[in-house]
């Protein structure tokens, strides 16, 4: 199998950060599965020779299953996953309701949960190792008072765990398991945000671009020693304070 295309999944892959993964794979030769609730309506990707669209919510064991089963029916291997699905939303601690909760649970890591553990499986089948990256946030471990994302953070920090449990777990398998923690980023989730005020979260005054998080997530597929990190894509804001 060495001489066929490898294949990715991406999850969240409609628009922003997912999209530009999802191209930044098939400029490099890969066949995609990309999925997100509704991603056969996207406008930033479709469906190709090389792209296949699964429409479904990454938080059912069911949508899940549909994609690992497309990623095999159309391009016969599972080489590399990324976690790209979450939601995000600010309010004061107290203000969180319960719904509220469920649904960050349900994206954010049972959407994690589901589609991992089945590319894993297939991984260990194919016994030609593998890539997983997960998109978390660098806010999880530095907190900016006035950013009320307390319950949201709940999630993405449990992911960095999980993200350096399962490459040791795994790191005899050849499967190697990362994170990327954007900062700030210019994405569709961001259009109604003052420029002054997307820079003022940065140190560096320059909030990051799709590429530049998508090229990350390539550096992290290809990097074949890497394991078990976390790499901040933050301009230094999860080290210092300015």
């Amino acid at each position: 199998m060495s001489g066929s295309p490898k294949t990715a999944i991406v999850t969240g892959a409609s628009q922003g950060i997912g999209a530009g993964i999802v191209k930044g794979f098939v400029e490099r030769g890969f066949n995609v599965v990309a999925n997100s609730r509704k991603v056969t309506q996207s406008t930033e990707i479709a469906a190709t020779d090389h792209v296949a669209l699964v429409d479904g919510h990454i938080g059912e064991p069911a949508t899940a299953a549909k994609i690992v089963e497309t990623a095999l029916a159309r391009f016969m291997s599972i080489d590399a996953l990324v976690n790209n699905a979450g939601i995000f939303f600010t309010k004061p601690f107290t203000d969180y309701t319960a719904e509220d909760f469920k649904s960050l649970v349900s994206t954010n890591v049972e959407g994690f949960l589901y589609v991992t553990q089945l590319s894993i499986k297939q991984m260990l089948a194919q016994k030609t190792g593998g890539s997983i990256v997960t998109i978390t946030a660098a806010l999880a471990r530095n907190p900016i008072r006035g950013v009320t994302a307390a319950v949201p953070m709940i999630t993405k920090g449990g992911l960095e765990t999980i993200t350096q449990h399962l490459a040791m777990e795994y790191a005899k398998d050849g499967i190697r398991v990362n994170a990327v923690a954007p900062g700030v980023v210019y994405t569709p989730l961001h259009r109604e945000t003052p420029k002054n005020v997307m820079e003022s979260l940065s140190p560096m005054g320059r909030p990051s671009t799709v590429k530049d998080i998508t090229d990350a997530v390539m550096y992290l597929t290809d990097a074949a020693t890497v394991t078990g990190d976390i790499l901040y894509v933050d301009g230094g804001s999860h080290f210092g304070r300015w």
